[in-house]
């Protein structure tokens, strides 16, 4: 039997072509939209998993903010393909997130995520402040110094 036709996983992958040394802006969401991440702790094991794929040399992180039911990750690809990036952040920040609350089998993540490499002439440091202002423009925070979930080193 097929598998159930998800257009839009399609389109997000069509066209999908994984650059080392190219920056992504990449986005993806929890499973339901669930606000995961309003947990301190939880969200801070999410955020562990991003500085792991920086230590495998897989990307180098620019610019990232985890919302309550998001990510979007501003990285210099580096050796890893795209694509098996974000499966591994997705699987192993899943795995810890739902040990910490007892759901070993339930999904964290949706499937597939959004990503827009940035072209040449794009400024990354504004990418980069529009990435980090993300909780001000959604109004969880008045100052993006008062939100803790997210990092810069591109501003």
């Amino acid at each position: 039997m097929n598998a159930p036709h998800r257009p839009q996983a399609a389109r997000l992958r069509r066209g999908r072509f994984s650059e080392t040394g190219r920056i992504y802006l990449v986005s993806t969401v929890t499973r339901e939209r669930q606000p995961v991440f309003r947990d301190f702790t939880l969200a801070r094991l999410a955020i562990r998993e991003l500085a792991a794929c920086d230590a495998l040399e897989a990307c180098e992180t620019l610019a990232f903010v985890l919302m309550p039911d998001h990510l979007h990750w501003l990285l210099d690809l580096g050796t890893a393909d795209l694509s098996a990036l974000l499966r591994r952040f997705k699987s192993t920040s899943a795995r810890r997130v739902n040990a910490a609350r007892n759901t070993a089998e339930s999904p964290l993540w949706q499937t597939g995520f959004h990503d827009h490499a940035l072209r040449r002439e794009e400024d990354v440091a504004q990418v980069a402040r529009y990435v980090v202002a993300n909780p001000v423009r959604s109004g969880l925070v008045r100052s993006v110094r008062d939100y803790p979930h997210w990092n810069a080193v591109w501003l």
